[in-house]
């Protein structure tokens, strides 16, 4: 039964991973996510689930890896300098194609940078902090709502392609409070691993069904599971051939990239006759909103894309949603420019702006305003 509740963002986090069936959270306290921790440390043992402290992020990551492979859903939180360790095991979970969830609550860099300030710095590294080519989910709430619900889509995204998912939200969202609706596991969608359903000795750890994705037991059952993170074929064992690297990493990228119809999602506000349509996510998405709201009731035609999923970024999406009188697009991100540039790339019919920040401090609604005044919108 539904119930709501005063929370910060990163304890609605938590509520949302609990709600999706998470039982494991391994973790290092770092700020601005440690609540996340916090949060977790209280929750789960009441359910038979586990709470473990590491002695770092490298550890944090490994652990959460070995946890789901053992057959519970798993996840972990950070920041920083913090994720920037964890990218090794977290590309291990992407070879071996580990369900498992990051929360990552971004905050002013490079290095220690502004340990307790806000930014929005991670786009990039979010999704190719890892090496190597591979593709990545990454989900972006802008609320603490969607903090709740986006975690609980994380986990139901990592169990359907059997892959890590990172919430990537930023230090204001993790720390704001605001009254949410935190619902049961009854009232919401939740998705399992699919897991295998023939003889044990017919079972190929790697083998995908149609869909690109192979059913995962758990470490114990009958079926025997193998993990690799060097290139490997579909029993799991080291190939290295030239045909075989092809096909793998071309179907680590395809089960997420041609998913994106599904994966992809962004929230519209208004759109309608918008020649100008700013594009943002977390906290910026907030400024973004009030200064659409402002520069409407000023005659100027601005409209909103919110992004709920920055990776795979959701093109067709935008594309379809745009106005055919939209002119340009607005980037607001606190960070030098880097969301601004997969913009650039895809969006090359659209006069491109920019509004960035980072100073530690939000982008303020007037300063979206004075943009598009600005560029004379």
């Amino acid at each position: 039964m539904a119930e709501f509740k005063f929370l910060q963002g990163n304890e609605a986090c938590v509520e949302g991973a609990v709600a999706a069936g998470a039982r494991f959270f391994a973790g290092y306290p770092i700020t601005p996510s440690s609540e996340v921790a916090q949060a977790a440390s209280v929750k789960l043992p009441p359910l038979g689930g586990y709470y473990i402290q590491m002695e770092d992020e490298i550890a944090s990551m490994a652990a959460i890896i070995g946890a789901s492979l053992s057959g519970l859903k798993s996840f972990t939180a950070t920041s920083g300098p913090g994720f920037s360790l964890m990218q090794e095991n977290l590309g291990m979970a992407i070879m071996g194609e580990v369900p498992c969830v990051i929360i990552n609550v971004s905050r002013g860099g490079p290095s220690t940078g502004l340990a307790t300030k806000q930014a929005q710095g991670d786009v990039m590294q979010s999704r190719w902090g890892t090496h190597g080519d591979h593709a990545m989910i990454v989900l972006t709430p802008s609320s603490v709502q969607e903090c709740f619900d986006q975690t609980v889509r994380a986990f139901n995204l990592s169990e359907k392609y059997r892959c890590p998912v990172i919430v990537l939200t930023d230090k204001t969202i993790g720390h704001l409070r605001e009254r949410i609706e935190v619902r049961g596991p009854e009232e919401i969608e939740v998705i399992d691993r699919k897991k295998p359903d023939c003889a044990p000795s017919q079972y190929k750890s790697c083998a995908p069904d149609d869909d690109g994705v192979a059913p995962l037991p758990s470490y114990g059952d009958r079926h025997l599971l193998r993990i690799n993170s060097s290139m490997h074929g579909e029993e799991g064992f080291l190939n290295d051939s030239p045909a075989n690297a092809t096909a793998l990493v071309r179907r680590l990228w395809d089960k997420i990239e041609k998913n994106v119809s599904y994966i992809g999602k962004i929230e519209g506000y208004r759109l309608e006759g918008a020649e100008t349509v700013i594009i943002a996510f977390g906290i910026a998405a907030r400024a973004a909103r009030r200064a659409v709201t402002l520069a409407r009731a000023g005659g100027i035609r601005v409209g909103l894309v919110k992004l709920l999923t920055l990776w795979p970024f959701p093109y067709a999406q935008i594309r379809e949603a745009l106005d055919p009188n939209c002119r340009s697009l607005l980037v607001a991100e606190l960070n030098m420019g880097q969301l601004v540039l997969e913009v650039e790339r895809l969006f090359k019919d659209k006069k491109i702006l920019r509004v960035n920040k980072w100073s530690g401090e939000d982008i303020l609604p007037g300063e979206i305003m004075a943009a598009l005044k600005e560029a004379g919108c």
